[in-house]
């Protein structure tokens, strides 16, 4: 079951050839495990672009262009929804009818700007760690960003019926544990590297921002829904991210 949902969490979370099964993609929405297990895999496959012996600005665009390449653009969707849904004036079905528009608006722009501004900076921080740590805070950032999302099917409350629903559906508050069990090795990895402490961090900062989100979306939007769950992915590890680098630095 819990490889069979692996597969699923790689094919949907990442741009890897592993295909997209009905089954492979059911046994994912029930498992909020796989989240933070696929991390390893998308964190794994980004630390080469901050391991690269190249000039700190190469390893900020290598970084940018690795999250592209890797975990494709179904999270930064969400968002740009989020985005202009944030901006908009009015109730929470206003404000989710301005989630399914497909003109692209100035909340839009601004989201994905700020997103991908964060990540470059997060590049040139990460550039001036030793190597270890910088593969360290990305690997356990990706595994934080995962978390973040599991945090959110098994806590929060769907806003409609749709695809988010689909997953908030199958589980509830009892189920977190797992998840974050899968996700405590990520710590491990920054004591064998110098600093538990960074990627404690790292990890803790992503379900804060889960959380804020959950609060958020519950008060402006009625609840969670798809778009709120890919753009929390995006907001959890770029927040993750400078936190571990701020950890490594200060202590």
């Amino acid at each position: 079951m819990i490889g069979t949902a692996f597969r699923g969490a790689l094919g949907f979370l990442t741009r890897l050839p592993v295909g997209h099964g009905e089954e492979a993609f059911d046994a994912f929405r029930a498992t909020p495990a796989a989240f933070p297990l696929a991390g390893y895999v998308v964190g794994l496959l980004l630390a080469p672009a901050v391991a690269l012996p190249v000039p700190a600005p190469t390893v900020t665009f290598s970084l940018v262009v690795a999250v592209v390449l890797v975990t494709g653009v179904n999270h930064a969707d969400g968002l740009a929804d989020l985005g202009d849904a944030a901006v908009v004036h009015g109730d929470a079905e206003r404000r989710r009818a301005a989630m399914t528009d497909t003109t692209v608006g100035v909340g839009a722009l601004l989201a994905l700007g700020v997103d991908l501004v964060g990540i470059a900076l997060a590049g040139l921080a990460l550039a001036a760690l030793p190597i270890a740590g910088a593969v360290v805070v990305v690997l356990a950032s990706e595994v934080g960003a995962k978390l973040a999302m599991a945090t959110l099917i098994c806590r929060g409350t769907p806003s409609h019926e749709g695809f988010g629903s689909s997953f908030l559906n199958e589980a509830d508050g009892r189920d977190l544990w797992l998840p974050v069990v899968v996700a405590l090795p990520a710590v491990a990895l920054g004591w064998l590297a110098g600093s538990p402490l960074a990627t404690g961090t790292a990890l803790v900062g992503a379900v804060v921002v889960a959380l804020a989100v959950e609060r958020w979306a519950a008060v402006t939007l009625g609840g969670v829904g798809g778009d709120v769950l890919g753009a929390t992915n995006d907001l959890a590890r770029l927040a993750a991210l400078h936190l571990g680098v701020i950890a490594w630095t200060l202590w």
